[in-house]
């Protein structure tokens, strides 16, 4: 308690208050004892002085001093008081104390100029004779109405200072006492304060801490019980909104770093608040190093900072697009920016939403191409097809030869229709479906003997060597047989269609960690160029010779979409003018304990 800084206040107070107090009436009673013993002594001086004066008076008028000086003494000694005559001229005769003989001139002295003028006079100061402070009263003495001298009577005041000295010990003493007894007061009034005063500071440093469910004692109904009171209503309102608002801190935290978008907030001078984990990647920064950091030291992109204070200036939502390049690849980013305001509605800065849509505008790029694509592959045979029959029919005398090899070439280009349409059709069904293929446990050897067995009479007749090569213990997937074997037929017939006479295919398929279905020939082999978009839908490496063989440009997109959908993953391997390996991986069969 001693160590209590409100107490020392508290006692501070307390003794200023009773020494003020203590000094101002000690003072008023110190002064009115020495007004009332100085106004006694006045008084007896005076009395003394005005009995002296008929003793003095004969004296004083005759000039015979022979007997006034043993009389004076004496008189001096019974009343206790100091007895001086003094002629006109200021010559003293008579002392009661002193030698006469010896004595000054006193005809200077204050009393005595006080009495010459109203014959009486009265005077304090020092007295080098007696070294002693004396009151003088003196009386002038007239004879038929002149004057003869003085009769002057004094005291010391020793007494009245030592009387005022033993009050004053007294007004100390009793200021000491009330010092003490304000220090217990002191400790008593500050116990019962400063401690609720003290929990209530032990609860708010512990609150401060993250200990909110901290509380104080507020049992008593006075001021202190009122406040502990509000301050446990503080305490919990305080826990649940600090609750709620991590609460609604921590989803907000959660929902903007789980989204694919990218966030960016800033304050109105520019300074980043927020960045997301998306936007961090979109803008190759790191989001932990960004916060704090003006948004033009950042990043660099002058887009972002400018879509920011367009926001900022003109209090409304702000759109925008903007191309990066990250790492190589390049990137194409939608930017929404809007102001951001505070609860009371005052401007406080601004955000900026990242939208990627790279692979949106690929996707986009990929549908016209697409769609390009097979509007020129179907008018290619339905032009072609148009061509032959208007032909036919506007020459009824066509000889029966050049009829019978426009027929074939009609055929031959319905065909190819025909074929473009069932892959369009796949190619739609694996796109729908992707993921919801049958699942069922298909043995891939069966599915690679079947294709071998298919394209045996094709590969004898283009005297190409075939083979397969199976691994003697089943092969088993989760799969849809029919799509899987749709892919092996593509392989095999990309191989059959590129490699030369009297080359070779090897079609192997083996279990090492996943099925792996291998296709290699030795055919004229892809440019390097080309094989990163070979698994693309219409790409060709060489368009004529490939609409020469048939193909659509398809095979392979299927390939990929089949190997996609089982879980897998297809790879190319190719040297011009060596020949092409394709590798299909896709995951076995789980094993069942």
């Amino acid at each position: 308690m001693l160590s209590s800084r409100f107490f020392w206040k508290l006692y501070a107070g307390y003794v200023l208050l009773v020494v003020i107090a203590v000094t101002v009436v000690g003072y008023l009673i110190s002064e009115r004892i020495a007004t009332d013993m100085i106004a006694d002594t006045e008084r007896a001086l005076h009395v003394r002085a005005r009995l002296l004066e008929p003793i003095a008076t004969p004296f004083l008028a005759n000039g015979d001093y022979a007997d006034l000086q043993e009389r004076v003494r004496v008189l001096g000694a019974d009343v206790a008081t100091r007895i001086t005559i003094i002629r006109e001229d200021g010559i003293v005769i008579a002392d009661s104390d002193e030698d006469p003989m010896i004595m000054d001139n006193h005809g200077a002295r204050p009393e005595i100029l006080a009495a010459r003028e109203d014959g009486t006079g009265m005077s304090t100061r020092f007295s080098r004779t007696v070294a002693a402070n004396l009151l003088y009263y003196a009386v002038a003495v007239r004879q038929a109405g002149r004057l003869v001298g003085f009769v002057r009577t004094s005291l010391p005041l020793t007494a009245i200072q030592g009387r005022i000295g033993r009050v004053r010990r007294l007004v100390a003493l009793v200021g000491f006492g009330a010092a003490a007894f304000a220090l217990v007061l002191g400790l008593v009034v500050a116990r019962r304060v400063t401690a609720p005063l003290a929990a209530m500071t032990t609860a708010a440093e512990s609150i401060a801490g993250g200990e909110y469910g901290h509380r104080v004692p507020a049992a008593s109904r006075d001021e202190i019980g009122l406040l502990g009171s509000a301050f446990n209503r503080m305490a919990g309102e305080l826990q649940e909104r600090l609750a709620t608002i991590t609460e609604d801190r921590t989803k907000l935290l959660t929902i903007l770093g789980g989204m694919t978008e990218g966030v960016l907030a800033v304050d109105g001078e520019q300074h980043v608040v927020h960045l997301n984990a998306a936007a961090g990647r979109i803008l190759n920064v790191s989001p932990t190093d960004s916060l704090g950091k003006a948004i033009w030291d950042v990043t660099r992109v002058r887009q972002v900072s400018d879509i920011l204070e367009r926001a900022v200036e003109a209090q409304t939502d702000v759109n925008d697009e903007l191309t990066l390049e990250v790492d190589g690849h390049r990137r194409v980013v939608q930017l929404h920016g809007a102001p951001l305001a505070d609860g009371q509605g005052g401007l406080v800065g601004a955000v900026l939403v990242l939208h990627e849509v790279t692979e949106l505008r690929r996707l986009e790029t990929v549908r016209q191409d697409f769609v390009a694509n097979v509007s020129h592959e179907l008018k290619t045979p339905i032009t072609a097809i148009r061509g032959l029959i208007d032909t036919i029919v506007e020459d009824p005398r066509m000889p029966a030869e050049t009829q019978d090899r426009f027929q074939k070439k009609i055929q031959s280009q319905s065909i190819r229709l025909a074929t473009l349409v069932t892959d369009l059709l796949t190619l739609a069904r694996l796109d729908a479906a992707e993921g919801l293929l049958e699942s069922e446990p298909v043995d891939l050897r069966d599915v690679v003997r079947a294709t071998v067995d298919h394209f045996r009479a094709d590969a004898e007749e283009r005297r190409v060597n075939l083979v397969a090569e199976v691994d003697g213990d089943p092969v088993r997937v989760l799969g849809d047989g029919e799509a899987l074997g749709l892919l092996c037929n593509n392989l095999v017939d990309n191989a059959l269609k590129y490699t030369p006479e009297g080359g070779s295919i090897w079609v192997r398929l083996r279990a090492n960690g996943a099925a792996l279905i291998e296709v290699q020939d030795t055919g004229i082999g892809i440019a390097a160029e080309h094989l990163d978009r070979i698994f693309e839908r219409f790409y060709r490496v060489d368009k004529a010779r490939s609409r020469e063989l048939g193909g659509t440009g398809l095979g392979l997109s299927i390939v990929k979409h089949i190997t996609k959908a089982h879980g897998g993953a297809v790879t190319a391997e190719s040297t011009l003018g060596v020949g092409s390996t394709f590798r299909v991986r896709i995951p076995l069969e789980p094993q069942t304990v």
